[in-house]
């Protein structure tokens, strides 16, 4: 069984934000880079997988040389060897492409994607890997076990949860619920340092996307709070109406 997780690195939610270059680029300047929490709950589960089918868990990774510290940590948490794509992830469908064109070749049994990045929010790579491979893909899953060629999944959906099955391959695109993120033991901080990383150069184009960053803004400040009388009932009903426009 083999099982391919994609990993994306991603500012730390605690990150100060700021852009760059006209707004138009984000500035990496003292920020610290994590690996994708979707991803990170998603390589847990293709371990456990691993572990009760006796297959192999393979993270690839399109990024530059600076996304290896994370990359290295996924194999700390317990991936079997890793795979960075050498280019910068300029959009979703670049990233989808590299890593679709190294599927095509390395014929893996089940490919994993978190359902999302916390940065951009897209949900885009899972569905145009689907496509490109045309295989099927499952979003906003929730748990994953596989009974041979079949895996049966369960994921979210408006009002509940449904029950699916799937032969193999096919793309999951996981939330949480999946499984609880492993921190890395120091077992395996040690072994993770001789795990092969293979680098490979991307398809070309090497450089560039499908889509075009005219500008980044950041959210509003928040305004000053408004501290109103506990007996001045009325007051606080026409603010929540005319100014908050809540009611």
């Amino acid at each position: 069984m083999k099982i391919l997780v994609c990993i994306s690195i991603t500012p730390d939610t605690t990150a100060k934000i700021a852009f760059t270059n006209n707004n138009t680029e984000f500035n990496k300047q003292g920020v610290q880079f994590i690996i994708n929490p979707y991803d990170e709950i998603t390589l847990s589960r293709a371990i456990e997988l691993r572990d009760a089918l006796k297959g192999s868990v393979t993270v690839i990774n399109v990024g530059e040389v600076d996304a290896e510290q994370n990359i290295r940590k996924a194999l700390a948490i317990g991936a079997d060897d890793a795979i960075r794509i050498n280019a910068h992830p300029a959009d979703a469908f670049f990233v989808s492409k590299q890593i679709a064109e190294h599927i095509k070749e390395a014929n893996y049994d089940i490919i994993l994607t978190g359902m999302e990045t916390i940065d951009y929010n897209g949900a885009q790579v899972g569905g145009m890997l689907g496509e490109i491979l045309d295989i099927p893909t499952i979003f906003a899953v929730t748990k994953l076990d596989i009974d041979g060629k079949t895996a049966s999944v369960e994921r979210l959906i408006d009002g509940g949860t449904e029950v699916l099955t799937a032969p193999l391959p096919f793309v999951a695109a996981s939330i949480e619920g999946m499984a609880e993120p492993r921190i890395p033991t120091m077992r395996g901080i040690m072994s993770a340092r001789t795990k092969p990383l293979k680098v490979v150069e991307p398809i070309a184009p090497p450089t560039g996307g499908a889509t075009e960053v005219v500008n980044y803004e950041l959210p509003p400040a928040k305004k000053g709070c408004k501290f109103i009388d506990a007996d001045k009932a009325e007051e606080l009903i026409e603010l929540l109406h005319s100014e908050a426009k809540v009611i």
